[in-house]
């Protein structure tokens, strides 16, 4: 018997039974929640970040969009990693709870900086990135959640040494390219430490098959980032509306959030909203979450980068060329359908035309639209993707019923 076909016909239709961010289970993960309040703040902070890379004079601008994708990833890890704590483990108990506050706050702290963290407010960026990895790991060791605690002892170990090049960078290089190196070098560190579950010599590696998460709560977790990072772009077109209320600037905030909520259709139609179903069906729900992680990363990148060409759009609504404006305003469209393919073959071991054809779609209107005003490019972008999702209704209404077959690895062995 193939669960995740019989959840998916139980959530046909309105999507009753599958819900988003865990409503169902509501009890015990307020904390989460409380989370995730802050993280809107945070990508309020990249996406400001962002604006300032393309729009001050002066600056070189692919370093400073690499800086700001270095710290976007720090973020994203950081919150998947409390994710991963709160899926193993009952969010209701003391020392679990513990975890989100620090993580909370830190993250908060983190936001704070992100602005200067390559400027004068690196070491405190760094120090509180740091602590709350060293600090998430010390509460699971001393509270003993792992029954050898080999799994927070490896952590530990390679928190502690990438802790070095990230302190290292913010004391010793305030002013120097040599804090990205050291930086990237750290980032790069435990984003191996853990894809590889932090292997420690005479303690070996956290197997993907040692984690274990609860497979639907760790996918609900994904969705509900999903939502923080549209809810973050709605914010910032509403904020740079608010700035300059005039009506130049009606038509393009209409095609911003006109893009918000199609993304939004775009990415719970089926594969999104099947995705508990699909975790939770698997023996091993790590490892589909692991590949998951991938893919939502590129998705939240492409959605934060959209909402930044609508809020530059927002600013100058005619009369603006800029080649890296236009590589934003079609890129985030791209990535986002890129990560959402990716996503649709995790979960169904295929692909829909549709989204190849939208990503087809913006790499051939590039050069059409590099010379003409911003505004025609949100646009078209939008266009686009209300194609996607006209042609994802379209097969929906033509085949009410159908429940694509889901991959071998998520069928239940009998």
């Amino acid at each position: 018997m193939v669960r995740l076909r019989q959840q998916w016909r139980e959530a046909d239709g309105n999507g009753r039974k599958m819900t988003v961010g865990g409503l169902r289970g509501l009890r015990g993960r307020e904390g989460e929640l409380l989370l995730d309040l802050v993280y809107v703040f945070a990508l309020t902070r990249i996406s400001e970040r962002l604006i300032v890379d393309l729009t001050t004079q002066g600056r070189v601008v692919l370093p400073e969009l690499g800086q700001t994708a270095l710290l976007l990833l720090a973020l994203w890890l950081t919150w998947v990693r409390a994710a991963m704590v709160t899926s193993a483990f009952d969010p209701r108990r003391g020392a679990i709870r513990l975890v989100l506050v620090l993580v909370m706050f830190g993250s908060m702290i983190v936001a704070v900086t992100l602005p200067f963290a390559f400027g004068d407010r690196g070491v405190v960026f760094a120090v509180t990135y740091v602590a709350i990895q060293l600090g998430k790991c010390v509460v699971l060791l001393l509270g003993r959640y792992d029954r050898e605690r080999h799994t927070p002892a490896r952590a530990l170990c390679w928190a502690a040494v990438s802790a070095v090049p990230w302190i290292a960078g913010a004391v010793l290089f305030p002013q120097s390219p040599a804090r990205g190196v050291l930086w990237t070098l750290a980032l790069a560190l435990d984003y191996t430490g853990l894809t590889l579950g932090w292997p420690i010599p005479g303690l070996g590696r956290t197997r993907t098959e040692d984690w274990k998460l609860a497979g639907e709560h760790i996918a609900e977790r994904f969705q509900q980032f999903i939502v923080i990072a549209l809810g973050e772009t709605i914010l910032l077109t509403g904020m740079t509306f608010a700035q300059e209320f005039t009506p130049d600037r009606v038509v393009p905030s209409v095609v911003s959030f006109a893009s918000t909520i199609l993304m939004w259709r775009i990415y719970f139609h089926r594969a999104g909203a099947v995705l508990p179903a699909a975790i939770e069906a698997i023996p091993s729900p790590a490892r589909f979450g692991r590949s998951a992680f991938h893919s939502h990363l590129v998705i939240v990148t492409g959605i934060l980068a959209t909402g930044v060409g609508h809020a530059l759009v927002i600013h100058h609504p005619v009369g603006h060329e800029d080649p890296l404006w236009l590589a934003v305003i079609l890129g985030g469209p791209a990535l986002f359908l890129a990560g959402r393919s990716r996503l649709e073959y995790e979960v169904f071991t295929r692909v829909s035309a549709s989204r190849v054809i939208g990503l087809l779609a913006l790499a051939a209107l590039a050069p059409v639209l590099v010379r003409l005003p911003p505004l025609i490019g949100t646009s078209t972008a939008a266009t686009v993707l209300a194609g996607v999702a006209a042609w994802d209704t379209l097969r929906e209404h033509k085949h009410p019923g159908e429940a694509p077959s889901p991959p071998e690895s998520t069928r239940q062995q009998p």
